[in-house]
C-alpha cells in the first residue's frame, strides 16, 4: 500500500531492532586517495565546481562556494595508481545540489565540456554520473520534493529510468554554471560489498540505519530520518578490496548531532562484535570489506 509522505513521513522503512541513528544523521566528507594531485584538483575544480583549500603536494580540501564545510578531501603519495575496477569499496559518492535549477546549470556545463556522462531518473531524484581521472565514481543529483516520493509496502519507490535531460537543462534557464552553490551537500555514499547479509548486519543492525529499499536487485538502501537513502550497498562487483596503492575511498564520514549519539553508535557496533577505534571526539570502524567509516559530531 502506498503511503503519503506528507501525513506518514516515517511510515515506511524498517528500523533496526536496537540502536537507531538519530533523524539528523547524514553523510559528511569523503576522503579519497588519488594518483595525481594536480590532475585531480583540476577535475574537481573545473568539472564539479568545488573550491580548493589547504592545498599541498599531497593533500587538498574541497568545499562548495559560500560554505566552509568540506565535501571531499584528496590525498596522494608516491606509487598510487588508478582505481581498480570491480573492487570492494566505493561505487560512487553523491553530491546533492540544492535544487533542480542548479542541476540544470550543471548539466549544461558538463555538456559544454563534452564529457561522457551517465543519466538516470530515480523517481525521488534526478542524477548525472561521472568518473574522476582515477576512475572513482561520482553522482551529482537533485532531489524531487519529499511530498512527491511514493512508497510501496514500506519501501521507498526508486527506479533507474531514462532521464529527461532536456527538461533538466531547461530548468537552468540558460544561466551559466559558476560552481557548486551554497547549500550543496554530500547526499549519500554507495559502496560495493561482498554480500547483502553482512551488509545488513553491519550497517542496519549494528550502525543503526533504517532500511528503506531492499528489493532492488543486488542492492540495499538505508537512511536516517526518512530520507530515501544516505547509504547504498550492492553486490555488483566481484572484489576484492583495493590495495593500499590504488586510488580509492580512504574513509567516509557520518555526522551526528551530539556526543551521546557518537557514543551510542560506538556501543552498538562494539556490542555487535566490531572493533571501534576512538580518536578524540570521533570514533572509527571498518566494515567487513575494508571500508573505513568515521562517526563525527556535526559542528
Amino acid at each position: 500500500m502506498d503511503g503519503n509522505p506528507q501525513t506518514l513521513p516515517l511510515a515506511y522503512g524498517v528500523p533496526p531492532a536496537r540502536f537507531r541513528l538519530p533523524n539528523a544523521a547524514h553523510p559528511g566528507a569523503v576522503h579519497l586517495q588519488v594518483s595525481d594531485m594536480r590532475r585531480a584538483l583540476e577535475y574537481y575544480e573545473r568539472v564539479l565546481g568545488l573550491r580548493a583549500h589547504d592545498v599541498s603536494h599531497t593533500s587538498a580540501v574541497l568545499r562548495p562556494h559560500g560554505d566552509e564545510r568540506p565535501l571531499v578531501t584528496l590525498q596522494t603519495r608516491p606509487g598510487v595508481t588508478e582505481a581498480r575496477r570491480g573492487a570492494f569499496g566505493l561505487y560512487h559518492f553523491a553530491i546533492l545540489l540544492p535544487d533542480r535549477s542548479a542541476l540544470g546549470r550543471f548539466a549544461s556545463h558538463v555538456a559544454s565540456l563534452n564529457l561522457r556522462v551517465g543519466m538516470a531518473d530515480h523517481l525521488v531524484s534526478e542524477s548525472l554520473y561521472l568518473s574522476d581521472p582515477d576512475g572513482l565514481g561520482i553522482e551529482v543529483y537533485a532531489d524531487r520534493p519529499r511530498d512527491t516520493w511514493r512508497h510501496h509496502d514500506r519501501e521507498v519507490a526508486m527506479a533507474t529510468d531514462p532521464l529527461d535531460i532536456q527538461s533538466v537543462m531547461a530548468a537552468g534557464r540558460g544561466v551559466s554554471w559558476t560552481g557548486a552553490p551554497e547549500g550543496t551537500t554530500m547526499g549519500h555514499v554507495h559502496l560495493h560489498v561482498g554480500n547483502m547479509a553482512d551488509s545488513e548486519a553491519f550497517y542496519h543492525r549494528a550502525l543503526g540505519f533504517d532500511k528503506t529499499m531492499w528489493n532492488y536487485p543486488g542492492a540495499l538502501f538505508m537512511s536516517a530520518g526518512g530520507y530515501h537513502h544516505h547509504l547504498g550497498t550492492n553486490t555488483w562487483a566481484p572484489g576484492p578490496a583495493p590495495s593500499a596503492d590504488h586510488a580509492r575511498l580512504l574513509e567516509w564520514e557520518l555526522l551526528v548531532p551530539s556526543h551521546e549519539d557518537t557514543g551510542a553508535a560506538a556501543k552498538s557496533l562494539r556490542d555487535a562484535g566490531y572493533n571501534v577505534e576512538h580518536g578524540g571526539e570521533d570514533v572509527a570502524v571498518v566494515d567487513p570489506w575494508g571500508t573505513r567509516l568515521r562517526i563525527r559530531l556535526e559542528r
